[in-house]
Formats: structure tokens, C-alpha cells, sequence
């Protein structure tokens, strides 16, 4: 029980720290970075640490058996594309709508698993999805400025990729096998093939020329990046990847506070119900898969 008490923990803190992205990306953004060069300065950097960690903190071996290779690849190439496709979509749609959008992640998870893998999901975890994704509803209002098929296609194209990704992590044996932090360098690694030819193998790259930029680069590798992979793997071998995805609906409410708090924007009472709905919907999962322990 520990155990899961953890995972749900970690759960929580993968989408906190991930829920940072804006804190840090957003004032690169206005500074003249690009998008797409921003997500390769953040995968780079945290690459960089992430080898360090492994080398001469926890000096775990970097080798890994050849039936990992493929799996973990992919794994890098999913997660990857979930970022890219995520940033292109501000494009064509509203960031918030497209966020609102993403969090349809979740319903795929468990369509995955119930279908693919024959996972039996509780009547109340299935209710719990569709409360988050009407509370996630709540937390963005406003005028909408951009809509386009084009790009509801893109964002549905992350959530997918996202959702495969947290599948791939619970239900493939050699990934369950290999050391986080080693996973999660890996996962990293592979994921540059998609990132570099996003920056034209570096011909539309951006430069980090001021030292507020590289702090930002390296917050953004930190907390969005590092941070959140690692919790997150730690969370889906724990507790498993229906309720960790569920524990991502805490990601825009981390958003909402760093909005609040530092870029001044206005909590309605719409946003708060928004707010007490996920939060009721995240606690009714963690019961529910409680209850389940103990009758089990």
C-alpha cells in the first residue's frame, strides 16, 4: 500500500511539474524563440543533466540489451511527438482550447487498455474521466480568436501520442525492466530525431543569447522535463496508467496557479469549479483503486 501511496504521489508531482511548462516557455516565446526551438533546448539540456545524473550520481550503466532499443525508441519518438504536435496546434486554435482538447488523453488511455489489453475499469473510474474532462472544460473561458479543423486534427494527434506513450510504459516487459532515470535518457535521446528535423537539423534554430533565456531553457528542462518524465514513469509502474493519466488533470491547474500568481491573470467562478470538479474526480479515483486494494 505504500507502494501505491507513492505512485499517486508521483502521479501528482508529474503533472505539477509539468503544468510549469507556461511559467518558462511563454516568456521565451515573447523574447523571439520559436516554438519548436524551444522544445529542442529543452530536451537537449535536460539530455545534458540527465546524463550527468546517470554518470556520476546514480552510475547506473548506460548500456541496454538490443530488445530494448526498438521499444524505447518508439517510447522517445511518442513523447516527442506529443510536444511537437501540441506546440504546432497553438497555430491554428487557442492555446487553452487546445489544452482543453489534450486532456481528452485519459478516455484514450482507457479505451486502450479496456480494448487492447482487457483491463476491467470501475464504473466509477469511468465517470471520474468524463468529470475531469468537463472540469478541464471549466478552467478555460474567454473569447476564442483562432478555431480551425486543422488544428482540433493536430491537438487530437498529441493526445493520442501521449496516451500511447503512458500505455507503451505500463504494458511493454523490457521498458518495465530498465532504471527510470536510463529510461527516461533514452526516451529523450530517441525523441531529438523528431525535434531536430522540427529546427531544420538546426538551420532554423533559434540562439539562447541573453542569460535570462538559458535560465529559462534550464528551468524548462528541470521542472517540465526531468522532473515530470521521471515521476511520471515512476507513477504509471506504480499505480498503473489509467489513474496516472486521471492525475494529469492536476497539470492545468498548475498552470492556472502560475497564471494567478505571476502573469496575473483572474481566477472566475467558473475556474473554480472547474477546479473543485477535478479535484473530486482525482480523490474519487484514488478511493476507488483503495477500495479495490483492500477487497483484493
Amino acid at each position: 500500500m505504500n507502494e501505491k501511496i507513492k505512485g499517486y504521489l508521483f502521479g501528482a508531482l508529474a503533472a505539477a511539474c509539468y503544468g510549469a511548462n507556461p511559467l518558462f516557455a511563454l516568456p521565451m516565446n515573447k523574447m523571439g524563440i520559436s516554438m519548436n526551438s524551444i522544445l529542442f533546448y529543452r530536451y537537449i539540456i535536460a539530455l545534458f543533466i540527465f546524463f550527468i545524473l546517470i554518470k556520476f550520481v546514480k552510475k547506473v550503466p548506460l548500456k541496454i540489451k538490443k530488445n530494448q532499443i526498438i521499444p524505447i525508441f518508439i517510447l522517445g519518438v511518442l513523447f516527442a511527438v506529443s510536444s511537437v504536435t501540441l506546440y504546432d496546434s497553438f497555430r491554428y486554435i487557442d492555446a487553452g482550447i487546445a489544452c482543453t482538447i489534450l486532456f481528452i488523453y485519459p478516455v484514450i488511455v482507457a479505451l486502450i487498455m479496456i480494448l487492447f489489453y482487457g483491463e476491467k475499469v470501475q464504473k466509477g473510474i469511468i465517470i471520474s474521466i468524463f468529470i475531469t474532462l468537463f472540469g478541464i472544460a471549466l478552467l478555460y473561458d474567454g473569447n476564442v480568436q483562432k478555431f480551425s479543423i486543422k488544428g482540433v486534427f493536430i491537438v487530437l494527434l498529441s493526445a493520442l501520442s501521449y496516451a500511447l506513450y503512458i500505455v507503451k510504459i505500463k504494458t511493454t516487459r523490457e521498458i518495465r525492466r530498465i532504471d527510470s532515470f536510463k529510461l527516461c535518457f533514452y526516451a529523450l535521446l530517441f525523441g531529438l530525431v523528431v525535434l531536430i528535423s522540427s529546427v531544420n537539423f538546426g538551420a532554423n534554430l533559434d540562439p539562447l543569447n541573453t542569460p535570462n533565456l538559458w535560465l529559462l531553457a534550464l528551468g524548462l528542462a528541470i521542472f517540465p522535463t526531468i522532473c515530470s518524465i521521471e515521476f511520471l514513469n515512476l507513477s504509471i509502474k506504480m499505480i498503473g496508467s489509467i489513474p496516472t493519466s486521471i492525475l494529469g488533470a492536476l497539470e492545468p491547474l498548475t498552470a492556472i496557479f502560475f497564471g494567478v500568481t505571476i502573469f496575473g491573470e483572474v481566477l472566475t467562478p467558473k475556474n473554480i469549479a472547474g477546479i473543485i470538479l477535478i479535484l473530486f474526480a482525482v480523490l474519487t479515483v484514488i478511493l476507488e483503486k483503495a477500495k479495490k486494494e483492500v477487497t483484493n
